[in-house]
């Protein structure tokens, strides 16, 4: 993607006219103003999303947070995509060798959507590797869930091949997916004020982990996007994991091409608004 001062040309237009106030440009302007912000830059390759309509009441046992509702109906959202270059924003090449070994690698991501002293945000019930150093180094840095998986992506967008499939190294479940093109193959952003904004333009995370609750914030441009036709040929890694997602009704899924200088921010502690397992407030 073009740049101009380090500022992606698609955020450039976004911050024109009267679109100043998407999330993308709210979140850049929140990162910009905290200390030490932001404090890696990566590349998110090839992102397939699959949204799953799930029950609000199973789903909030499970989160440590308010859950964020659409209409009074929960959701999560199965990310598939690779990171490439993850690397510190100081440091220059030096930084970026000390990370060379946890820079690019798949990812699963396995989230839902939540809501902390008004910042709407989301929380990851899982997250698949295939990099076993960074699966390591996830809990104790970000509190993050991760696990080690093996992942195989196909995401061949031109030649119509969408497809994935994850294996948990430790219990030997899979999920499997695949996906095509629609009649529109297109890239834009998501409609101002829709679901589909609702569920994709997220820009902060919270996690919870040995009794900590962190967040930590993300900037990217707002994304480029397509809606695909997708489906779960296998989805018992999930089901195994919770139960009460065997029966998860797939209501869309998205493709994008991806985005380069991803911002990421430092995990911070989230104030005691909730204590942890109040995630049936909602």
């Amino acid at each position: 993607m073009s740049e101009k001062k380090g500022v992606p040309m698609l955020e450039l237009r976004t911050m024109q006219g009267t679109r100043t106030t998407t999330p993308s440009a709210l979140a850049r302007a929140r990162m910009e103003s905290g200390r030490w912000e932001p404090l890696f830059t990566a590349s998110w390759d090839r992102v397939l999303m699959i949204h799953l309509e799930v029950d609000p009441v199973a789903l909030a046992r499970e989160v440590p947070f308010a859950l964020d509702l659409w209409d009074g109906h929960a959701f999560v959202t199965l990310v598939a995509f690779t990171m490439r270059g993850r690397r510190p924003v100081v440091g220059g090449r030096v930084g970026a060798w000390f990370f060379g070994p946890i820079a690019t690698h798949g990812f699963l991501n396995v989230r839902t959507y939540v809501r902390h002293a008004a910042e709407p945000g989301i929380y990851f019930l899982a997250e698949w590797l295939s990099n076993r150093l960074a699966v390591r180094l996830g809990p104790w840095t970000f509190g993050l869930p991760y696990r080690h998986g093996e992942l195989h992506y196909t995401h061949d967008w031109e030649g119509n091949v969408l497809g994935g499939r994850v294996k948990d190294l430790g219990s030997g479940a899979e999920l499997r997916y695949r996906a095509t093109r629609g009649v529109d193959r297109s890239f834009e952003g998501c409609d101002r004020g829709t679901r589909l904004e609702w569920l994709m333009e997220r820009y902060t995370a919270y996690t919870a982990c040995r009794g900590r609750r962190r967040l930590f914030r993300v900037w990217h441009p707002p994304w480029p996007q397509v809606e695909v036709l997708a489906e779960l040929e296998d989805r018992r890694m999930l089901a195994e994991n919770w139960p009460w997602m065997s029966g998860a009704c797939v209501v869309g899924a998205n493709y994008s091409p991806g985005l380069d200088g991803v911002w990421m921010g430092r995990p911070r502690p989230v104030a005691d608004g909730l204590s942890a397992g109040s995630g049936n407030t909602w």
